[in-house]
């Protein structure tokens, strides 16, 4: 018997079936039945799941003789079902990867619940992913299993039937099936997550709900759009067969009003002339379920008055007087904020007519982001190295908490940016300022920059569109024409600057100021911060940091993440570390993988971890002047290389192992070629081309040049084998072994041969 019976209805959806059938059968769990019912559909879907079927014996097709919809083909899967729990997919939709392991795995969890919840997010045709902005419900610090009674804000979540795994045993003694017609889904969820003694939630995107420009059946023009009528009988009718259940009453009447109304405003869904008539069944329903008492939220009066009344014209009146008070605050706020802007640009003119101050320096870093990076680094060493000098941050205010207490912190747009944009005499950014910035005579611009390039940067994007997503080339050309200097950590960073970036600043080679701190940290502060990260005592810290795909519109991680802390053994921990562009988590913390995306600091990440996997992120640069092991996962080197362009072949001249897909990856650790001997004389060799001035003093160098107008007397560089950078905690345990992981049976190159 088979964990899962996956039972996908396919109708006119030919041009998604296979997608969808194939997230199922790619699936990393592999214990399931894959129940595709073919409703009779007048295109190749029978074709498609009959392919299926003769190449993959997990697959049951089930042909109908004639179009039933979408519940009658459901019930017709459910007949052939033998799998512990149900989980519906619809044809065009489509599973995540590694979507059933997490279900397994919370099911397990949670002690077999009747019913597992979990997420959802809106796929366009666009390339936008959304997740179902209702997610919060589904969290799963709440104790588990429980009853709805005890988190009734579940049903808030869309009532859909795929967002479920529900036990077989529980339907079957339930005696729960699909009804024919349109919004079948309504009868079905409500009564299941009513009637489940036990529920559970997994706060993980486990569907793709495709949203598709044509072609959907609830974006059809159709009178089977009254179906939805007796589609909510069969729920009251529930609830009257079930005293026991009467308090639902209100928050179903509620919903079925919202459900009503959403239909009737969605212009695209009832036949012309069926408008009235329908308006005038909803209000037979508002009147015949209606509750006493039962007060609608704000938000939806204005809708509820349309059913209630069941008379269009009087909601057009409303609505219109609604519409005109929002058009006329609309122009209010357009003209407040165009005074603003004006007043701001008036503002910025008076303050440029003002001296510049000697003591003053701006810092900002990835465009408002918080205190960090080189410039982080740097505002800290001005304060340190000269004494007096006032430090203005710019950042938004969700990163104000990450900014010292001796900093001024300002957000950008505001009076107080353009002041400190005009009057401030240097001004240090990893990125760049504002495009209206006028520089001034005495006013010093130092571009940090972020990191020493793999991927191709600036002028060198104009022959890659994906990457150069529109940049301004004329522009970054001008901003350039600005700085005064421009960090360079190595002597390959400086040939990259000055090709890409041509103009007339001056380059120091000096090293990165944001990697002083791995030079200076000592075995307390690794062994801090490895404690407020809660990574446990003894354990091997990885820390997974990739960079962002140019040619995806989406954070995807190609590794299964769960199952590499599983196969390297109770040991090891993941940190995840979603790259910033994303503004999203990597991965979900859960058991040994602890997702740290939204840690304020990547160099405090690089202490408290072991070793580093990451593909071409400039990460590799800085880790390495930790002197710690560095393994490079390269799965889609010839994609990133064709979307982006790089400066060399990182597979080539890696700091460390190369792994060119998952299985790779873990029998490096397997094997223990992630701290090996080769793996050591490929990071020495890496270390000695792009780390000859990261000696901890980099910051220092910079503000006694750019600031105290020193040339001479600079703290001198440090050479590589003289430096002593903190030990890893697995260092200090190095006697133990860490290689406890059963080996894939794949055989690994330490460095990928062409």
């Amino acid at each position: 018997m088979p964990r899962f019976s996956v039972i996908v209805p396919a109708y006119k959806v030919q041009a998604y079936l296979h997608e969808c059938m194939a997230s199922v059968l790619e699936q990393s769990f592999t214990d399931f039945e894959l129940i595709a019912v073919d409703d009779c559909s007048p295109d190749a879907c029978g074709a498609i799941i009959d392919e299926f079927t003769a190449r993959d014996p997990r697959v049951r097709a089930v042909h109908l003789k004639e179009n039933a919809g979408l519940g009658p083909a459901r019930n017709a899967g459910m007949e052939h079902a033998t799998g512990d729990y149900l989980i519906f997919l619809d044809g065009d939709d489509t599973l995540t990867p590694d979507a059933l392991r997490a279900v397994a795995d919370r099911i397990k969890e949670t002690g077999d619940p009747d019913v597992l919840v979990y997420d959802y997010a809106r796929t366009f045709w666009s390339g936008e992913t959304i997740r179902n902005v209702q997610a919060g419900q589904l969290t799963e610090e709440a104790p588990a299993p429980f009853r709805l009674d005890d988190r009734p804000g579940l049903l808030k979540v869309l009532m859909v039937v795929w967002n479920k795994a529900y036990r077989r045993e529980f339907i079957a003694r339930e005696g729960f099936t699909f009804p024919p017609g349109y919004y079948e889904d309504t009868p079905w969820t409500y009564p299941v997550l009513m009637a489940s003694e036990t529920i559970a939630t997994l706060d993980r995107v486990c569907v793709h709900y495709r949203q598709r420009r044509q072609g959907s059946i609830l974006g059809t023009t159709s009178s089977s759009h009254f179906d939805i009528f007796e589609q909510y009988d069969r729920v009251f009718a529930h609830l009257d067969a079930h005293p026991e259940l009467a308090h639902w009453r209100p928050v179903l009447f509620h919903r079925m009003a919202d459900h009503l109304a959403a239909v009737f405003l969605k212009r695209d869904r009832l036949p012309h002339g069926t408008r009235a008539a329908f308006l005038r069944k909803a209000r037979a329903h508002y009147g015949r379920y209606r509750v006493r008492g039962a007060k609608a939220p704000s938000r939806s009066r204005l809708r509820r008055t349309l059913v209630r009344l069941g008379s269009h014209r009087t909601y057009r009146a409303l609505w219109t007087a609604a519409r005109l008070k929002r058009r006329v605050a609309g122009v209010t706020g357009a003209l407040l904020r165009t005074a603003r802007a004006a007043a701001l640009r008036l503002h910025y003119t008076v303050q440029r007519r003002l001296p510049v101050r000697a003591d003053h320096a701006v810092f900002a870093s990835h465009g408002g982001r918080g205190h960090g990076c080189n410039p982080g680094a740097l505002e800290t060493a001005f304060r340190t190295y000269a004494p007096g000098m006032r430090t203005t941050w710019i950042a938004e205010p969700e990163f104000h908490h990450t900014i010292p207490t001796a900093t001024r912190r300002v957000r950008p747009g505001s009076a107080a940016y353009w002041t400190a944009l005009a009057r401030s005499k240097y001004l240090v950014s990893n990125v760049g300022f504002d495009r209206r910035l006028v520089k001034r005579r005495g006013q010093v611009i130092l571009q940090t920059q972020h990191g020493t390039p793999l991927k191709h940067m600036g002028l060198d994007l104009q022959e890659r569109p994906a990457a150069a997503r529109g940049t301004d080339f004329a522009e970054l050309l001008r901003d350039a024409d600005k700085w005064d200097y421009c960090l360079s950590a190595n002597r390959h960073s400086t040939l990259a600057w000055e090709r890409v970036f041509p103009s007339g600043y001056t380059t120091l080679e000096y090293g990165q100021p944001r990697n002083d701190v791995l030079q200076q940290a000592t075995s307390a502060d690794v062994a801090r911060l490895r404690e407020t990260l809660g990574i446990p005592e003894g354990a091997v810290a990885v820390l997974y940091a990739p960079t962002h795909r140019d040619y995806r519109r989406t954070q995807r991680t190609p590794l299964d993440l769960e199952r590499i802390v599983r196969q390297l053994g109770p040991r090891f921990v993941l940190l995840a570390r979603a790259h910033h562009t994303y503004k999203a988590p990597l991965a979900r913390s859960a058991g040994r993988v602890i997702d740290v995306s939204d840690h304020p600091s990547i160099e405090s990440l690089c202490l408290a971890s072991d070793a580093l996997i990451t593909d071409y992120s400039a990460l590799m640069f800085d880790y390495a002047n930790l002197d710690r092991p560095i393994v490079i996962h390269t799965d889609d080197w010839e994609a990133y290389e064709a979307a982006r362009g790089t400066y060399f072949d990182v597979r080539a001249f890696p700091p460390g192992a190369v792994a060119r897909n998952e299985d790779e990856l873990i029998d490096i650790f397997a094997t223990g070629h992630w701290r090996g001997s080769r793996s050591a004389q490929l990071r020495a060799a890496f270390r000695e081309r792009f780390c000859p001035y990261d000696d901890g003093h980099a910051a220092e160098r910079v503000v006694r040049r750019v600031v105290l107008g020193e040339t001479a007397g600079l703290p001198a560089v440090l050479p590589l084998d003289e430096r002593r950078p903190v030990p890893s905690a697995a260092h200090e345990s190095a006697a133990s072994p860490l290689a406890t992981v059963p080996t894939p049976g794949v055989s690994v190159p330490v460095v990928d041969r062409p």
